[in-house]
């Protein structure tokens, strides 16, 4: 057993000192240190599974040709408990498994815990397009001449608030190891960080469609002087294109929100006032609470029954609101809140 021991150990180091080498041959180009750590666990996890495996089957095939009866006359042999043996085989593979765990909980708390500072985003998912749209205006999409590339700052956090028009998309970047579902009728989010210069590849691993194989973009990792000359010099901001906090103004005096609502006040007209909103802790009539993020606040204007503000109970009603307001539309509303701190 202790033969057996150290061998494992051999093996597995020597294995896993190569394994970065070994994931850049196989494995998609890693832009960043998330790709990287994700990667060794990965191999980690193959390794130690090939090992296992040659271990329980090639002890099982010893012991099978070992102790095989020779005749009709042989009679079995006798095999005694050893409860060290017992215990060693069950909690070393305890100990591994929980190794595992804890690191793929770091991994998955790395890559849900968005950085306060990030850059944001709105990605829109649809038939058979991705759509990015910047705060400043700039807006790209997928079905672009531009060979659909949105375009990022190298080491800046890059926070993407994801939506879907139609059916579930769901976006990867491999690259990055990252993916996350887009969802219609609510927000998801996904953040990375890309260390890397150069164009990667983005991929739709949902099926959507019979398209779906076509739903595909680029992100291009640019210096930040790069970046700030692209976002100055986009044919959409050349167009004089608003912002997306100035769209989402323009969008709620033109649906007469602010006939009931106070957007850059914290009074209440017919409706609560929505000043310092985003965030902040709502109380309903029905007694449950809720953070005002942006899916409460897509809920709030495709479902305004289903949660009253206490003290509203039974005010904002559906004839009150635009019947086509997008997907795109309310993140420009969600923009406009968010701005007004």
């Amino acid at each position: 057993m202790r033969n057996l021991l150290a061998m494992y150990s051999v093996l597995l180091t020597g294995l896993f000192t190569t394994s970065s080498a070994w994931a850049e041959r196989i494995m998609p180009a890693q832009g960043n240190a998330y790709a990287s750590e994700v990667d060794s666990l990965y191999i980690f996890l193959l390794v130690a599974s090939l090992i296992s495996f040659i271990l329980v089957i090639g002890g099982m095939m010893y012991f099978v040709l070992k102790y095989k009866r020779k005749s009709a006359n042989d009679e079995t042999p006798y095999i005694s408990h050893d409860h060290k043996l017992e215990f060693l085989w069950s909690f070393i593979p305890f100990l591994i498994f929980m190794f595992v765990f804890a690191w793929g909980w770091k991994l998955f708390r790395e890559a849900r815990t968005m950085p306060k500072n990030a850059f944001e985003i709105h990605v829109t998912g649809q038939k058979w397009a991705w759509n990015f749209d910047y705060k400043s205006g700039v807006s790209v999409t997928s079905s672009s001449s531009e060979e659909a590339a949105f375009v990022i700052p190298v080491n800046k956090p890059i926070k993407l608030i994801m939506t879907s028009k139609d059916v579930l998309h769901s976006f990867f970047i491999p690259a990055f190891r990252i993916k996350q579902d887009v969802i219609p009728g609510r927000y998801t989010a996904l953040w990375f960080e890309a260390e890397k210069e150069g164009e990667f590849q983005i991929f739709c691993t949902e099926y959507c469609g019979d398209l779906h194989s076509q739903m595909l973009a680029k992100v291009r990792v640019v210096s930040m002087e790069e970046f700030e000359n692209w976002m100055q010099t986009h044919p959409s901001r050349a167009l004089g294109q608003m912002t997306l906090a100035e769209r989402g103004k323009y969008l709620t005096n033109k649906s007469a929100c602010t006939a009931c609502h106070n957007f850059e006040s914290s009074e209440k007209k017919i409706g609560p006032g929505l000043k310092g909103l985003f965030g902040k802790e709502r109380q309903f009539e029905d007694g449950s609470k809720a953070i005002a993020n942006a899916d409460y606040i897509m809920e709030s204007i495709y479902e305004p029954q289903k949660k009253y503000v206490k003290g509203f109970g039974g005010v904002m009603m559906n004839k009150y609101l635009p019947k086509d307001l997008s997907a795109e539309q309310v993140s420009w509303i969600i923009e406009y809140i968010k701005s007004n701190k």
